[in-house]
């Protein structure tokens, strides 16, 4: 259901690019800018890895400085079917953990010293099992075509919004579109394309949390972790956390009210719990 949710998902995010690049009414603007998305989200699609490992300041360790964390690691990748990824700890006390690179065969797994010291490890392995399921489940790279055309649907709702204002827009006032209609969907439009977004994110968090489970065959030990994670994240929230990286950590790292859970990349965490206790009562396939 979830890779159902996540097709159709990308698919409006698609539709809803195609028209706004017929409400321009050129091919010429929307191939331009449509291309000039792609070209930033390649460059981020092969090197954000090091760039958001860089602006977290995670440390590469290896088996011999911290052999109980990089074993969990590599025992959880042989259960996964997976390469062996590098392992990272980031010096911060608020604990989180996040999954970088572009494939299986260059990934990152990365934990914060704070969620290596309250979790118990059986918690923790169900918290890195939800992180090596993000890079079975190619996350990285669904994430990158979301973020690709909602980048360029934005780009578009800024060529429309000045085409709207000098008269550039295809319909006419004859034909009841011209400067409202232009603006009104230049502003709608991306919003619409952000919201898409972080829904394609909330479907592959579910999708990580299940295949998470399975990994390390304990759906509760990722129930427990998550609850823990969520209240003491809240306690010590990550000064350093970035909207724009958000997304990739296992709970938001991010404060805020009723508006930021509005544009969460994150579903709700007692949704989350539930379906987690759910699978604990039947058999894992």
């Amino acid at each position: 259901m979830n890779r159902l949710k996540t097709t159709l998902l990308l698919t409006c995010l698609t539709l809803l690019m195609v028209a706004m690049g017929s409400a321009i009414g050129g091919r010429s603007g929307m191939v331009f800018a449509f291309f000039m998305a792609c070209a930033m989200n390649v460059f981020s699609y092969w090197f954000s890895d090091k760039i958001v490992l860089r602006m977290y300041g995670a440390q590469e360790i290896t088996e011999a400085e911290n052999p109980a964390f990089y074993g969990m690691v590599r025992r959880l990748a042989v259960q996964a079917g997976l390469p062996m990824p590098r392992v990272y700890v980031i010096p911060s006390e608020s604990p989180n953990a996040f999954a970088t690179g572009r494939n299986p065969d260059h990934a990152a797994v990365a934990a914060t010293e704070g969620i290596l010291r309250i979790l118990t490890p059986q918690e923790l392995e169900g918290v890195m099992a939800h992180e090596l399921s993000h890079v079975k489940n190619r996350d990285i790279l669904i994430s990158t075509i979301a973020a690709t055309i909602a980048g360029a649907i934005s780009m578009l709702g800024n060529m429309l919004q000045w085409a709207a204002i000098f008269g550039g827009s295809r319909d006419n006032d004859e034909e009841g579109g011209g400067m409202l209609g232009g603006l009104a969907m230049a502003i709608i439009a991306p919003i619409a394309a952000m919201l898409i977004q972080m829904a394609v994110s909330r479907s592959r968090e579910y999708l990580a949390d299940e295949s998470g489970a399975r990994i390390c065959g304990n759906p509760l030990s990722l129930a427990n972790a998550l609850r823990k994670l969520d209240s003491a994240s809240r306690m010590l929230p990550m000064e350093e956390a970035r909207p724009a990286t958000a997304h990739l950590f296992i709970v938001n790292p991010l404060t805020g009210g009723a508006l930021l859970k509005l544009f969460s990349t994150h579903p709700p965490m007692e949704e989350r719990i539930a379906k987690l206790e759910a699978m604990a009562y039947r058999p894992l396939r």
